[in-house]
């Protein structure tokens, strides 16, 4: 089983100079309790469905399986819209790590995520001048909240 290390972050609109090219993406969430969270995910022409354990600082454990479009679909018919989240992921390089980008689409739209994998909880990480407040411990968002939150929340730094 993986272990994600995350912290994510709120970005600032000045982070766009720097978005090239995006995978277009659409996130369902089939369940979500304390303990556990559900999602299926179209990423471009792929699928995937994941499950991701309790949140322990920036850590979770997770595991996550490519499935076939015709599954994927079949997952995502059983939701309703106010149970996705659409937006674009960008990679974008600083300082030695790769940040995931997340430019929110529909009813989300303005709200810009920055998110970086760490190989451990306290290694260092410069941050980018685009860089705002960090979130990773406000549950408001967490893509699976997101998915039903309606704005206004904190939209950038």
């Amino acid at each position: 089983m993986a272990l994600e290390i995350e912290r994510k972050f709120l970005a600032s609109r000045a982070v766009l100079e720097h978005c090239r090219f995006g995978l277009p993406m659409l996130q369902g969430y089939l369940h979500t309790d304390a303990e556990n969270t559900l999602r299926v995910r179209r990423a471009g022409n792929r699928t995937f469905f994941t499950w991701k354990g309790r949140r322990r600082g920036a850590s979770r454990e997770e595991v996550e399986r490519e499935v076939s479009t015709e599954v994927g679909e079949a997952m995502f018919l059983a939701l309703r819209t106010d149970e996705c989240v659409a937006k674009t992921r960008y990679r974008i390089e600083h300082a030695g790590l790769v940040w995931d980008v997340d430019v929110f689409e529909g009813r989300l739209a303005g709200l810009i995520l920055a998110e970086v994998e760490l190989t451990h909880e306290d290694q260092p990480v410069d941050l980018p001048p685009w860089i705002g407040r960090e979130v990773t411990q406000d549950e408001r968002y967490r893509n699976s909240r997101l998915a039903r939150a309606r704005l206004p929340i904190e939209l950038a730094a």
